[in-house]
């Protein structure tokens, strides 16, 4: 048996993120207007939409094998297609968000994703499921770049606090929640549909979407006219596809010279892409990525720390899955029902961190979870040696719930850690080069799996060798995720020590600091 043999499940999707945005029409909604926990609802049921899709894809690749007859690229191309469009469209889809209005592109991201879906579930051969999901990738980068920007658009300064907890716990609860109801959807079978319902479920939930968002959301945009950079959109569409395609399918075919040379292509079309910005901003102001983002401090730190910590994830989430599925021979269902406490530890320590946690004890929190959680990835390790074959999911419960309690502490501070001093005029840009460069980590976290885990086994395994074989190279794996976070922690000196924070009843601030946040802080 090798690796080729099982298809790949697509990593768990990066945290989507935004900067402050600066609305168009009023400013941020009274205290007292009930609608803006409506368009909340709104925007974190689309952002869990998005997180879902990625993974409920993957507890059903077998049928989908069986029913349509996909050939193993087929398979592959439909979790990496999403994959690939999502990435190369962050960024454009931000500044389309900055230039004609959050709520507009939002609405079309939402609309164009149901529709996605729609043709996902009714796809007639595996070449049109392929199309609808590269389709529905690219839905999801105009409508993600959105979320946070509405959120800052809509909510004054000290509300964000118990806003960013709830993001939180979306977050980790999407982590876990699409393989579990994956399992569900194709276990059951419903209407003899098989596979299907996985797609069809969104059709609901985004019609709803559509027609609430479009009552309830309020319009924002960038406070200066802005024109799109078709030059920079080709540059660093191109460039992530150079770097990213390679990544994604390149374990399947060998890893081939082509692939190779692509990569260290694709880092010549960036630095061709920075150059090219450079002079676009100095000449009318309306680059696709704002270079002097990367001046302001805690923005920098922060997008080397989610592409770090993107790396992790990327690797410990296949590695987990192949584990479980392959090495164990457990049930999709047994699997993803493992996941509930991991779950449940991110999303608890998620809404804890923003509200109580960060503002007494600033950036020590993000520490602190990076270290917990590389505690539990060692825990894991050791739990995993000692009871081999034999693990139970009970036994996994303790590293998983210690693992995603150490999330649960970095992901909801970190997105406010890297926002806190950006200029709120770049919104969308900004947000889409975060979700950009986590996209970019996962597929370097994917890549590293052919060497980490993969690289460990035999080409040619016997039936009896394969439980051992993939215990041993899920241990191997998880010491490099270890040490990924490990790596994570030494990045996080560099984020501000009191990130800006805004908790829920802080009445030490007030509309005077809201409006004083709509000017750009000094970049440093």
């Amino acid at each position: 048996m090798t690796s080729k043999q099982s298809p790949a499940p697509a990593p768990v999707p990066p945290v989507p993120s935004a900067v402050p945005a600066v609305p168009a029409a009023p400013a941020v909604p009274a205290a007292g207007d009930r609608r803006r926990w409506f368009a909340l609802a709104i925007v974190m049921t689309a952002a869990f939409m998005d997180l879902v899709d990625v993974t409920i894809v993957n507890i059903a690749i077998p049928s989908i094998q069986r029913d349509e007859g996909a050939s193993f690229s087929q398979i592959q191309w439909i979790t990496a297609g999403y994959a690939l469009a999502f990435a190369a469209g962050l960024i454009t889809g931000g500044r389309l968000g900055d230039i004609h209005g959050r709520k507009r592109l939002f609405l079309v991201g939402i609309g164009g994703f149901t529709l996605a879906s729609a043709l996902c579930g009714l796809a007639v051969n595996p070449e049109m499921l392929v199309a609808s999901r590269i389709l529905q990738g690219g839905m999801a980068a105009l409508m993600v770049p959105q979320v946070l920007s509405i959120v800052h658009a809509t909510f004054p300064a000290h509300e964000r606090g118990k806003v960013f907890g709830l993001f939180g716990a979306i977050v980790g609860l999407g982590a876990v929640s699409g393989p579990l109801l994956g399992a569900l959807l194709t276990e059951w079978n419903l209407f003899g549909l098989e596979w299907r319902p996985i797609f069809l479920i969104n059709l609901p939930v985004g019609i709803a979407g559509l027609v609430l968002g479009s009552r309830f959301i309020t319009e924002s945009k960038a406070p200066r006219a802005l024109r799109l950079d078709l030059v920079g959109v080709a540059l660093v569409t191109l460039g992530l596809l150079m770097l990213i395609y390679p990544l994604t399918r390149g374990e399947e075919l060998g890893w081939p010279l082509w692939g190779h040379l692509s990569m260290a292509g694709s880092v010549v079309v960036l630095a061709v892409l920075v150059a090219y910005e450079r002079r676009k901003s100095a000449r009318d102001g309306s680059p696709l990525v704002e270079l002097s983002l990367f001046r302001v401090k805690s923005f920098a730190a922060g997008i080397a720390v989610q592409t770090v910590f993107g790396v992790g994830l990327g690797v410990f989430f296949l590695v987990w899955t192949l584990y479980m599925q392959v090495g164990l021979g457990w049930t999709p269902l047994r699997a993803g029902l493992t996941g509930v406490p991991f779950s449940i530890a991110v999303s608890t320590a998620a809404g804890i961190s923003v509200q109580k946690l960060v503002p007494r004890f600033g950036r020590k929190v993000l520490q602190a979870g990076a270290l917990v959680m590389a505690a539990g990835v060692l825990l894991y390790i050791w739990e995993s040696g000692r009871y081999g074959l034999a693990i139970t999911s009970w036994q996994m419960a303790l590293p998983l719930a210690v693992m995603g309690l150490g999330m649960g502490l970095i992901v909801a501070p970190l997105t406010d850690a890297v926002l806190s001093q950006v200029p709120r005029e770049h919104a969308g840009s900004a947000s889409g080069l975060i979700n950009t460069v986590q996209q970019m980590g996962n597929a370097l976290g994917l890549g590293l799996v052919s060497v980490v885990f993969f690289g460990t086994m035999g080409d040619h395994l016997t039936p009896a060798r394969v439980g051992p074989a993939y215990v041993d190279a899920f241990q191997n794996a998880l010491g490099w995720v270890a040490g990924v976070l490990a790596v994570i922690f030494l990045l996080m000196f560099a984020l501000p020590g009191r990130p800006a924070q805004h908790v829920e009843g802080d009445r030490t601030e007030g509309p005077a600091e809201d409006r004083a946040e709509e000017k750009d802080p000094a970049l440093v």
